[in-house]
């Protein structure tokens, strides 16, 4: 598994959490770290099902409170998912439109306003 703090190749297995997580050591970095680390799924005490369904209630446009209701989840519970999928598909996004390279944009619609006479 590779290091995400520094990127090297070769980490050992170290352990594992109290909760039975494998945990790795980099030798280079000389940092442990879990296979969730920077992941949405990252010290969060819920199982992977119950966010997904949090996450596809939401996109399918059931109401905040409704996914709490749904899930028996806390609504802050709920809010701190969906903003935290929020921001992880934002730097996605950005990371890679960034390396796109444009040679023509096209625009399929216009909005502009022009001020009143006399103003």
């Amino acid at each position: 598994m590779e290091c995400p703090l520094c990127g090297h190749h070769k980490t050992h297995k170290h352990g594992k959490t109290s909760k039975g997580s494998q945990r790795f050591y980099c030798p280079i970095c000389q940092q442990t770290f879990t296979e969730t680390f920077d992941t949405l799924y990252y010290r969060r005490q819920l199982k992977l099902e119950k966010i997904h369904t949090v996450l596809q209630a939401h996109s399918e446009g059931s109401s905040l409170r409704g996914v709490s209701r749904i899930t028996n989840l806390s609504y802050n519970t709920v809010v701190s998912l969906v903003r935290a999928a929020s921001v992880k598909g934002q730097m996605i996004h950005n990371s890679r439109v960034q390396q796109l390279e444009t040679k023509q944009i096209a625009g399929d619609g216009v909005f502009c306003t022009t001020p009143e006479k006399g103003d």
